[in-house]
């Protein structure tokens, strides 16, 4: 007797030409500053979100962990945000893609320097350092590494900078010289304040100080209580009124002809503590077979192989997660354009031999290895909509 339809003992992995690709050179984070700096008459920059109407003085209020999806779920919790959506404020709000994988340092890296990941070289959350072996937390920026020769492009602020605009970034003094921000933020001035109000407070007196400015400001306990307590919890909707009410703030702080863009670094999903929905890579020895290192995050995995086991390990990463994750070999996924239309040589080898990015509500965690990224509600790194689609919202003076 024939077996039910939706049966079927080896199921096809899914293609990994239908993973959604992130809108590099038309609709991508590595696009927005690129386009303001266009604007504001930057030599070697391109508009390429042309609906962004030009504007002397720039800020770009960059808040973590703030997805379009959980935005426009919340317009009780966020009433200003909600208002930018339409056109009652002089802007319309509309989603871009974050990059892959979308997490925080990759994100930061693709504002700042207005490249894709495969160009500036922070391909994940963790990944391989080729001269050394050994992972390289891109966030914490651990191991040490030079940071001039992980990331050797210049930044937009720096760019601006030259051209006589004046370029800032107002955060948390935490931020001041750490690694990342040298690499993906530096140019101009940075301002380390720790009250939000201090921050938006600052980012307008910027503004109003020159004839041309282009402003950073940033804020992160969104993502912490995502992570935490996980998105639309208690905790995560009171972080979303309170930087609702900063966003506020600075808007109706605006001098005349300027511009505000309120965006993020990736969406979140909320996913179950339960065997079906995370795999552990620790307990799992058919994941394990083969690979010497685990890379980037539960949602975006990079993977290491032995030399000579790649090709045993992506047709065993397949058969196990394939129904529930895009799997790739790193030419499929550059082929593909994961990581932008081109990946620089020194980038190449950070890539993982084998890519797996989740398209359901699953995780591949690695409790021994990882515990405290394992124990997360809240997670992202992948290209499904919820991580993938960040809010560009914009007020003007």
């Amino acid at each position: 007797m024939a077996q039910p339809a939706a049966w079927d003992p080896h199921p096809e992995p899914l293609p990994v030409a239908s993973a959604p690709v992130p809108e590099y050179g038309t609709g991508s984070l590595a696009d927005l500053l690129p386009t303001l700096a266009a604007g504001l008459g930057v030599p070697g920059m391109t508009a390429s979100i042309p609906e962004l109407a030009p504007a002397d003085r720039v800020c770009v209020f960059l808040i973590d962990g703030l997805g379009w999806e959980q935005l426009r779920a919340h317009p009780d919790d966020a009433p200003f945000m909600t208002s930018l959506l339409g056109t009652s404020r002089g802007g319309t709000g509309r989603p871009v893609t974050a990059g892959f994988p979308a997490t925080t340092a990759t994100s930061l890296a693709s504002v700042g320097t207005g490249l894709p990941p495969g160009a500036h070289g922070l391909p994940g959350y963790t990944v391989r350092d080729p001269a050394t072996g050994a992972l390289m937390n891109q966030l914490r920026w651990q191991p040490w590494t030079e940071p001039a020769a992980w990331q050797p492009y210049p930044t937009v602020f720096q760019r601006a900078h030259e051209a006589g605009v004046q370029a800032a970034q107002v955060s948390s003094p935490t931020f001041a010289a750490t690694p990342l921000t040298k690499v993906a933020l530096s140019g101009g001035t940075f301002h380390g304040r720790l009250p939000g109000e201090e921050r938006m407070d600052l980012a307008a007196e910027l503004l109003a100080g020159a004839d041309r400015a282009l402003v950073y400001t940033y804020y992160s306990e969104v993502d912490g209580a995502g992570h935490r307590f996980g998105v639309d919890s208690d905790s995560w909707r009171g972080q979303l009124g309170r930087v609702d009410r900063l966003v506020q703030r600075l808007a109706e702080q605006l001098p005349p002809r300027s511009a505000l863009y309120v965006t993020a670094d990736h969406g979140m999903i909320d996913v179950p503590f339960d065997e079906e929905h995370r795999w552990d890579f620790d307990e799992d020895w058919e994941l394990r077979a083969g690979v010497a290192l685990l890379g980037g995050e539960g949602r975006a995995r990079h993977v290491y192989a032995v030399p000579g086991a790649q090709g045993d390990v992506l047709a065993c990463w397949r058969e196990v997660l394939g129904e529930q994750f895009w799997v790739a070999s790193r030419d499929e996924a550059i082929a593909a354009g994961w990581f932008g239309p081109r990946v620089d040589d020194r980038v190449y080898g950070r890539l993982g031999d084998v890519i797996a990015a989740a398209r359901d509500d699953v995780l591949l965690i690695a409790s021994e290895r990882e515990p405290k990224e394992s124990a997360m509600v809240g997670n992202h790194g992948s290209m499904t909509p919820a991580e993938q689609l960040v809010p560009l919202l914009e007020a003007r003076a």
